[in-house]
């Protein structure tokens, strides 16, 4: 992987490399908390950018909205142009939480609309950390939240590697079960299809597509294309394709998760039955039953996270 390298005109002045020095030396000396003082346009994101120069660690950047996120993420860019710098921020463009109104019986179910290139670039964020290490990730606080778990999302990637052996049938379960859909007409991010003797796939992060060119059981070759015209780009000797999704759970956790989900429905029914909530019990059970159907069929639920 290539270091974090900060490509820049301007080398630090003043007070900077003082300030870059002192905060480097907390951060490999392991303090918790530091603070770096500095009036608008005193060049504090330079610094920061040489201070993680300086510790060659990943980075969490934080701002406390899209708007501050935004600007900073175009800086880093521009800091590290050779370096993974990705964009984490909620994706909902509009947002209902589910409500309900007793006087009329009416339940407003929660909906939502989701703005297709921040899932890319949020799918990017968590691919590029299990990837490589030199990222930079610029992020409001919409990354405090959880996303599942590390390890079942890093365990379900699918990897390929130049001369794998591996069934075509088994390869599709394994892009289907990781949330990929077959549409042998678009090649679209998060779609694969086939064709002959070739499987094309479009990771959900990415906006360029792998060809993965089979020789009956065994992997021939790996290219990476142009997902509208089919060029290829360049040849790759492995490549890992990650879930289309954030929320992975193996089918293990998914059952002992209904299991549980079930018992406390049966709970709750049997509280609002021995209140007198007749409507209150059939509905919770309705709602939960639909909800538990949908995590058997397709591995989750709308809403669930």
């Amino acid at each position: 992987m290539p270091p974090l390298k900060v490509v820049s005109d301007f080398e630090p002045k003043g007070d900077q490399p003082q300030a870059i020095a002192g905060l480097a030396r907390g951060i490999n000396e392991g303090m918790k908390h530091q603070v770096l003082l500095g009036v608008t346009g005193s060049g504090k994101t330079h610094t920061m950018a040489r201070i993680i120069e300086q510790v060659q660690r990943p980075t969490l950047v934080m701002a406390h909205n899209k708007t501050l996120a935004a600007q900073l993420y175009s800086e880093f860019r521009e800091f590290f142009p050779n370096n993974a710098v990705e964009y984490f921020v909620s994706y909902y463009d509009y947002y209902q939480p589910e409500a309900y109104i007793p006087r009329s019986d009416t339940y407003i179910e929660k909906d939502a609309q989701i703005n297709e290139e921040i899932d890319r670039l949020r799918l990017a964020t968590t691919s590029a950390l299990f990837s490589r290490r030199d990222v930079v990730i610029v992020a409001s606080v919409s990354c405090i939240y959880g996303l599942g778990s590390p390890q079942d999302y890093g365990q379900a990637a699918v990897h390929m590697r130049v001369g794998d052996m591996i069934r075509r049938n088994q390869l599709l379960k394994q892009l289907v079960d990781i949330y990929y859909d077959r549409n042998d007409q678009v090649l679209q991010r998060g779609k694969f299809r086939v064709r002959g003797d070739s499987l094309e796939v479009q990771p959900a992060e990415r906006e360029f597509a792998y060809r993965i060119s089979l020789w009956g059981d065994e992997i021939e070759r790996i290219s990476e294309i142009d997902p509208l015209t089919g060029e290829i780009l360049a040849d790759h000797q492995q490549v890992n394709i990650f879930p289309a999704k954030h929320f992975v759970t193996p089918q293990e956790k998914l059952n002992e998760a209904i299991e549980d989900i079930e018992q406390e429905m049966r709970a709750q029914v049997s509280l609002f039955e021995s209140q007198g909530k007749l409507l209150e019990a059939q509905r919770i059970r309705q709602r939960t039953m639909y909800d538990m159907e949908m995590m058997r069929e397709v591995g989750y639920c709308n809403g669930i996270e």
